[in-house]
């Protein structure tokens, strides 16, 4: 399951792999689920398929009034939020890693092989690139440019109307790194803040791929190359002017949007990231014991436990809970103020890696099965 080719790490799909294979498989059997009186109700608005996405983390990406959701054989599809009707549907040429990118006017798919295919909003074959690198990072579509992170360690900036080529940032390749999707969080249509290898992370500028800054979250310590690993692999979050991230075997922090100066760090472990909510930050561990901590400080506000083991996914902070799906389909509703399972629906039987989005009233979930649902919060 793991192995070391051309000085990078070669894992599964998430970060989850290695823990499993270090130990028994007993000591990672999921906790038996506790009844949960639900305080309040998830009822299904509609739902739909757009494919399986195997084993890989594939989102859904809302835009406008539509979803965009994508599956590994490569379909690729416009779904009316209000309805769940797919608008249109295409099968891009070749199998995808990761989920389309979209800003209602240019949605792009990108193979693992690196290529990039647009279309426009009727789902028409814009243009397509390759940009010579494997890429497994979902892209970014905002302010008029597709932003594609390869493998390779490099960004590239394209036009979306047209797939030229605006700009290329490159960063140095690091020694041993996770090969895994790197998250990005565009912000207000000028820039994307994005994790690096080597426990940092940064913001660039849409415009010309510039590094506006960077900042080192945690750092490598231990003595095997795999100990060392600590890379900033999840989207970082943001609430307000307060950004946070967490690397996979070092640590969580929240800082300073503007400048990226931290407030504070401590030691933490995550590959599903953080969720923030007015003066929160919430992440769960690879036990998927899940966190809140202070955002202005850092102090650990609670923790809950009962859900060990369960591979628990990316979170979503909206209103006075916090959602996060698990590896048998289920989606958990954790109260903010202190942790407690306060609601529990059966989206599917697959996975659920990707976080929940919260848009127009709705709750838009995607498994790692292909199924796509609304819910409302009743």
């Amino acid at each position: 399951m793991v192995k070391i080719a051309s000085k990078v790490l070669v894992l599964g799909v998430v970060a989850a792999a290695l823990v499993a294979c270090s130990g028994n498989s007993r000591v990672r059997k999921p906790a038996e689920l506790v009844e949960v009186k639900n305080q309040f109700d998830l009822q299904p608005v509609w739902s739909t398929s757009v494919g399986s996405s195997e084993s890989f983390n594939f989102h859904p990406v809302v835009a406008g009034d539509s979803v965009y959701a994508a599956s590994h054989r490569g379909n690729l599809a416009k779904i009316d939020l209000a309805s769940g009707n797919k608008v249109w549907e295409v099968s891009v040429p070749e199998r995808l890693a990761i989920g389309p990118g979209s800003d209602g006017r240019t949605t792009v798919a990108v193979t693992i092989k690196g290529n990039v295919y647009a279309y426009d909003d009727t789902g028409k074959a814009l243009w397509n690139v390759n940009v010579g690198s494997e890429v497994l990072s979902e892209p970014v579509v905002a302010g008029g440019v597709v932003v594609i992170r390869a493998l390779d360690n490099r960004f590239i900036g394209l036009d979306a109307q047209t797939g030229a080529r605006k700009w290329n940032y490159q960063r140095q390749q690091s020694a041993l790194s996770l090969r895994v999707g790197y998250g990005m969080l565009p912000i207000n249509n000028e820039v994307i803040v994005t994790g690096f290898a080597g426990g940092r992370f940064g913001m660039i500028a849409l415009a010309n791929g510039g590094l506006i800054w960077e900042t080192p979250v945690s750092f490598p310590k231990g003595f095997s190359e795999i100990e060392r690993l600590n890379d900033v692999t999840a989207k970082p979050s943001m609430d307000g002017e307060i950004l946070c991230a967490v690397s996979y075997q070092g640590r969580i922090g929240c800082g300073q949007a503007r400048t990226g100066n931290l407030l504070w760090f401590k030691d933490f472990s995550s590959y599903t990231g953080t969720a923030q909510s007015s003066d929160l930050v919430f992440s769960a561990n690879e036990k998927s014991h899940v966190f809140a901590f202070a955002t202005k400080d850092g102090s650990q506000v609670w923790e809950n436990t009962k859900l060990t083991f369960r591979d628990v996914g990316e979170p979503l902070a909206v209103g006075r809970v916090l959602l996060m799906g698990d590896a048998q389909g289920y989606v958990h509703a954790f109260a903010q103020a202190n942790g407690e399972i306060v609601a529990r629906i059966r989206h599917d039987s697959n996975p659920i890696s990707a976080a929940p989005i919260a848009v127009g009233g709705l709750i838009i979930i995607q498994s790692q099965g292909g199924k796509i649902a609304a819910y409302s919060p009743k």
